[in-house]
C-alpha cells in the first residue's frame, strides 16, 4: 500500500458486489401513522377472535347463574359494538406499542417515530364517527390537566435486523392495569404460590373473565415489560392443554390456570368457574440473587393487534364474520326487580337482598374520583354545591362516559371500579344523603360498614358490557364541572338498566360470598372427578 498503486480487483469481483447491493424498504410517514390509528379504532370495536371464542366456550360450560348472565351481557356488548362500531368499554385505554424496527429500513418522514405514534392517537381517539374517550391526564401528581387527545402513548422500540417494521398495539383500560403486582422473589420461592396469593388481592376491578400476563426474570422493570407483552398472545390453553405442555413454561402456564380458576372469583368476581380464559408467560435471564415476577391481568374489553409493515402500503387488519359470535343473546332475568329511581325510599331498599338484579329506570347522578374530590373540598370549606347537584334520596352512578356520535344521547357507559371512592362514601351516605351507588368490583371494608350503618346499598352493572348498558339511557346532561370533561357529574335518564345487588343494607357482599360458594363447588367437582 505504501507505493499509492491501487491493488487490482479479482476477476468476478465486482460482479459479486453488485449482487450483495440492497434496496431499502421505504416506510411512509402516512402509512406508518394511518395504520396505527385504524388499528386503534379497530380495536376499540371488534374484539379478537380467539376472545370471542373462548368466552363463547366459558359461557356454555359455566354453572353460576350470576357468571352466565355477566358472560351473557358482555357476548351481547361485543356484539352490539362490532356491528355499531362503538366502544367495548368506555375506558378506551391508555395506548401502548411495541415497535421491532428493522435495521434496514429507510424512513419518508418529517417526524420522529414517536411523534408518528402519538399523531396516530391523536386521529384515533378524535374519530368524529367513533369517538374515544380522552382519559389521559399530564401532571400527574400535580394537576392532572387532561390531555384532550389521549395522547402521549407509551412506546418500546427496538432496532432488529430486517427489512420491516412490526407493530404490537393495545389500548389498556386502567380497571385492570391498576392490579398489577410485581415482586422481588427469592429464588427459592414458589411462582405458583405467590400468584395464587396476589389474584385474590386483586378484586375483581378487572373486570373477569380475561387473561394474565406473567413475566419472570430480568429485572424489575423487564418483568412488567414482559408480562405486559405477554398479554398480547393469542389464546391458546385448550390447545396447549390437547397436545400436553413440552417446556416449563407450558406447564406453569396450565398450573397457574387451573389453580386460580378453581378459586371461584368467576366472572366480575360473582363467583363462578372461570376466572382466566389464558395465562401467558415471558420470562428473561435474571441475576442469581432474585426472582423478578410481575402479574399484569387483561380485562373482558382486552384490545390489541399487530402488523407487519414492509413498504407495500398501509396495513388492514382482519374484520370478524357475524357468524364468528356464538349464538348468546342476552334478557334480562324474569325474577329481576323493576325500580323506579323517582319514587324508590330508603325502606324500599331494606328488602333488597345481596345477589339480586334489578332493572332501574328514572334518574341518577354520576359522579368519579374528581368528582368527589370536588364535592368533597366544597363540603370542607361549607360551600353549597353547584346548583342542580342534589344526591337527597338519589343514586349515584361511578361512571366517565365516552362522547356522544350520531344520534346517541350518550356514548358507552360502562361503570368504573368502586373501591376508588370507598374513602368518600361515608361523607356522600351521610353529608349527602344518598341511598345506593352503582359502579363494578367489591367494596373495601371501609365502604361497606358506611353502608351497613347508613342502611344504604351498593349495585354493580357488568364491566366490559358499555355500550350495552348505554342503550338503557334516554338522556343525559353534564349537571356540574363541564371543565373535569368525562369525569363531570351528569344526569342520566335510564329505562330498564340492568344491575345486581352486590352490598345489601346488611352490608352483606356477593363478592365475598359468591366467590366462597364457588370455591367450595369447584373443590367438589374435583374430587368427585
Amino acid at each position: 500500500m505504501g507505493n499509492g498503486r491501487i491493488p487490482e480487483l479479482e476477476p468476478g469481483l465486482e460482479a459479486r458486489t453488485e449482487t450483495k447491493q440492497h434496496v431499502p424498504t421505504t416506510i411512509r410517514q402516512d402509512d406508518f401513522i394511518g395504520s396505527i390509528s385504524d388499528a386503534l379504532q379497530h380495536i376499540s370495536y371488534f374484539h379478537p377472535l380467539d376472545y370471542i371464542t373462548a368466552l363463547g366456550a366459558a359461557y356454555e360450560k359455566e354453572q353460576s347463574p350470576a357468571a352466565r348472565d355477566a358472560i351473557a351481557q358482555i357476548l351481547a356488548n361485543s356484539r352490539m359494538c362490532a356491528e355499531g362500531h362503538r366502544p367495548i368499554c368506555q375506558d378506551t385505554g391508555i395506548v401502548v406499542v411495541f415497535l421491532k424496527i428493522g435495521m434496514g429500513v429507510q424512513w419518508d418522514a418529517d417526524m420522529s417515530v414517536e411523534d408518528m405514534v402519538n399523531e396516530a392517537v391523536r386521529r384515533a381517539y378524535r374519530h368524529p364517527d367513533n369517538l374515544l374517550r380522552a382519559s389521559i391526564v399530564a401532571d400527574p401528581a400535580g394537576a392532572r390537566s387532561n390531555t384532550r387527545d389521549n395522547t402521549p402513548a407509551v412506546i418500546h422500540m427496538q432496532v432488529v435486523p430486517g427489512d420491516a417494521v412490526e407493530v404490537k398495539v393495545a389500548a389498556k383500560g386502567f380497571g385492570s392495569e391498576n392490579k398489577a403486582r410485581l415482586a422481588m422473589l427469592n429464588p427459592a420461592d414458589d411462582v405458583v404460590d405467590w400468584v395464587l396469593d396476589a389474584v385474590p388481592a386483586m378484586g375483581a376491578g378487572w373486570c373477569p373473565p380475561g387473561m394474565l400476563g406473567v413475566g419472570i426474570g430480568g429485572t424489575a422493570e423487564k418483568a412488567m415489560l414482559l408480562a405486559k407483552e405477554a398479554l398480547l398472545d393469542p389464546i391458546d390453553m385448550h390447545e396447549l392443554k390437547a397436545r400436553q405442555p413440552t417446556t416449563r413454561i407450558e406447564e406453569l402456564r396450565i398450573e397457574i390456570y387451573d389453580r386460580v380458576n378453581a378459586l371461584g372469583i368467576g366472572a366480575q368476581g360473582l363467583g363462578g368457574i372461570t376466572t382466566v380464559l389464558d395465562v401467558k408467560i415471558l420470562d428473561y435471564p435474571t441475576h442469581a440473587a432474585a426472582l423478578p415476577v410481575a402479574i399484569i391481568p387483561n380485562c373482558a374489553a382486552t384490545r390489541h393487534a399487530r402488523f407487519t409493515l414492509d413498504g407495500s402500503g398501509p396495513a388492514h387488519l382482519p374484520v370478524p364474520a357475524p357468524d364468528d359470535w356464538p349464538q348468546v343473546a342476552w334478557t334480562p332475568a324474569p325474577t329481576a326487580r323493576r325500580v323506579d329511581l323517582n319514587t324508590v325510599t330508603r325502606e324500599d331498599i331494606l328488602g333488597w337482598k345481596s345477589g339480586d338484579t334489578l332493572l332501574l329506570s328514572g334518574r341518577m347522578l354520576t359522579g368519579r374520583d374528581a368528582a368527589h374530590k370536588r364535592i368533597a373540598d366544597l363540603v370542607a370549606s361549607g360551600t353549597p354545591l353547584p346548583e342542580g347537584v342534589d344526591f337527597t334520596n338519589r343514586f349515584i352512578y361511578y361512571v366517565g362516559p365516552v362522547d356522544p356520535v350520531r344520534d346517541e344521547v350518550v356514548g358507552p357507559a360502562g361503570p368504573t371500579t368502586s373501591t376508588r371512592m370507598d374513602a368518600f362514601t361515608d361523607m356522600m351516605l351521610e353529608r349527602m344523603g344518598l341511598l345506593g351507588m352503582i359502579g363494578k368490583a367489591e367494596r373495601g371494608p371501609v365502604a361497606i360498614d358506611a353502608i351497613r350503618r347508613h342502611k344504604a346499598v351498593y349495585l354493580i352493572a357488568v364491566g366490559g358490557a358499555a355500550y350495552l348498558v348505554s342503550r338503557a339511557i334516554r338522556s343525559s346532561r353534564v349537571v356540574a364541572f363541564p371543565e373535569l370533561g368525562m369525569e363531570a357529574i351528569h344526569e342520566f335518564d335510564v329505562e330498564h338498566m340492568p344491575v345486581t345487588v352486590a352490598v345489601d343494607a346488611e352490608g352483606t357482599s356477593i363478592h365475598s360470598t359468591g366467590p366462597a360458594e364457588w370455591r367450595q363447588r369447584i373443590a367438589a367437582l374435583t374430587v368427585i372427578r
